[in-house]
């Protein structure tokens, strides 16, 4: 019979300046500055003449100079550019431009090194992460790049590059949510800017609903209810006021920010700005699996709306699901930080499962969804940790009886590194921790000598290089987040499991291992 989408369900409750665009060649650009100081000889001076210096260029210091891109692409359509991460290179690394695309037209070259996404430092952020902010831009994009060559110059010499980058930043904009008042009704108006096409002042209701919305005095209006303001007349966005009903959402912005962001020709987005009394955010629900797996259904079902969406359902009491906060009816939008909606209801399930005994899921509300849809947004832009007050993580572990214990633990890179070295049997794979530093971010994170390392910021490594994990650790950049387990726990579980070429050898044998210091 065939498969509805109401009867698709599965159990998780089991174990388991354009014209053309730039181009380099053999021939130099030269831009030639011309002195307007006027020059005349004295035969008593000489050359001797501060309009005439001659320095030797090989010996001055140049600094590097990012660049701001701001690319807009149309809907459906590519940036038409890769980023990657590569061995040997430091650095989000840009290639693949495509010629005449969206990206070549906007000043990205081959081989430049991405520093910021939208006002974001992002040099020291995780390639997946990168990656997502870029994708939750929509179809606008600010990045600051850096060409590749001054960039590794840049880090040879120590250079900080989030000085250099903070030139480029400037304070975000606000997206704010508005609830009329019965009295004040919203507490806002918008005057235009005089001589100023498309540009609107906020004129604000003392202690009003937008006032406590996070709306200041003097604010620039750039965006209502997912539209530009631009191109609209005063006439027409009054109209749209009214029409506005019960709430509003607006996009904000200081005036002295507003001349920034137009001196420098950058559009404002939503995507950098900061919510203020937002209904509606996306959760992520950290969930350690119990002897009964997570205990919840996920339902594949058909909204009233005709949308096709994944449904959590039936929670069971005082399970993993419960104890996160998951609520019956949200809808599944990320799983370990990877977006669902273009995979199948099976996929899912397959990355639930291959998440071992830790899973994290990104919710929202139908309602949630539908108020981020109407104003064209990205659910996932703005999110909030469900954090499980009931008890800690490994408390969590402890309790499950028979089961291997697992360990989640956080770090954070301190003047030492991680604190941490990282060990492995020489040409084959699986790494453990080799050395853990007394007083160091590892040890405080509750790391042991011997501890077998299962992920790396999410990514299972058991079958990884001891370079390939490195590679992974260093793309997380400050910040380091590792699943592990107990040398003698790990062994027993591989035993119930598929046989692997070798278990973990006692640490007595250290001196045979390839270390790398963190």
């Amino acid at each position: 019979m065939p498969e509805t989408h109401n009867m698709r369900q599965t159990v998780l409750k089991r174990k388991a300046y354009w014209t053309k665009p730039h181009r380099h060649s053999q021939n130099c650009l030269v831009e030639i500055i011309r002195s307007t100081e006027k020059f005349t000889f004295n035969p008593k001076e000489g050359i001797d003449n501060p309009v005439m210096v001659i320095t030797d260029h090989a010996d001055s210091v140049s600094m590097p100079s990012p660049r701001l891109c701001v690319l807009k692409r149309e809907e459906t359509k590519s940036y038409g550019f890769h980023l990657r991460i590569e061995r040997g290179r430091q650095g989000h690394v840009i290639r693949n431009v495509e010629t005449l695309g969206v990206a070549e037209c906007s000043g990205l070259r081959d081989g430049d090194r991405l520093l910021g996404v939208n006002n974001c430092f992002v040099d020291n952020v995780s390639h997946p992460e990168v990656a997502r902010k870029i994708k939750l831009s929509g179809n606008q994009l600010c990045l600051l790049v850096m060409d590749g060559k001054e960039y590794e110059q840049a880090v040879s010499q120590g250079q900080d590059l989030q000085a250099l980058s903070s030139s480029h930043e400037s304070p975000p904009p606000r997206l704010c949510h508005i609830t009329r008042d019965p009295m004040s009704g919203l507490g806002i108006n918008f005057i235009p800017v005089e001589g100023e096409k498309g540009r609107f002042s906020v004129c604000l209701v003392t202690g009003g609903p937008a006032e406590k919305a996070g709306v200041c005095k003097g604010d620039r209006l750039v965006w209502m209810n997912g539209a530009a303001v631009s191109d609209l007349t005063h006439s027409a966005l009054s109209r749209m006021l009214k029409k506005c009903g019960d709430h509003i959402t607006i996009l904000v912005i200081d005036s002295e920010s507003e001349k920034y962001y137009i001196q420098k020709k950058m559009p404002i987005l939503p995507a950098m700005a900061v919510p203020h009394n937002l209904p509606h955010m996306a959760r992520k629900l950290h969930l350690l699996c119990g002897p009964e797996g997570y205990g919840f259904f996920l339902r594949l079902e058909k909204a009233p709306s005709g949308r096709i969406a994944h449904v959590l359902r039936e929670m069971d009491r005082d399970s993993p699901a419960e104890r996160a906060r998951m609520q019956d009816g949200d809808l599944l939008l990320e799983v370990n930080g990877e977006s669902v909606e273009a995979l199948k209801h099976e996929e899912i399930v397959e990355k639930v499962r291959q998440s071992g005994k830790e899973v994290i899921l990104t919710t929202i509300t139908p309602q949630g969804l539908n108020f981020y849809s109407q104003l064209g947004l990205s659910p996932l832009l703005f999110c909030e940790d469900a954090v499980d007050t009931d008890q800690s993580p490994q408390e969590e572990i402890h309790e499950i009886k028979g089961v291997p214990k697992s360990r989640l633990c956080s770090l954070q890179k301190g003047p030492l590194g991680f604190g941490i070295n990282l060990g492995c049997v020489p040409h084959s794979s699986g790494t453990f921790i080799n050395q853990v530093a007394v007083g160091g971010t590892g040890q405080g994170a509750g790391l042991h000598v011997g501890d077998v390392v299962i992920e790396v910021n999410g990514q299972n490594v058991e079958e990884k290089s001891l370079e390939d994990v490195i590679m992974i650790v260093k793309e997380g950049g400050k910040c380091l987040s590792l699943l592990v387990m107990d040398k003698d726990d790990y062994n027993k579980m591989r035993q119930t499991q598929t046989p692997t070429t070798s278990d973990i050898p006692d640490h007595k044998e250290e001196e045979t291992y390839e270390i790398s210091s963190l």
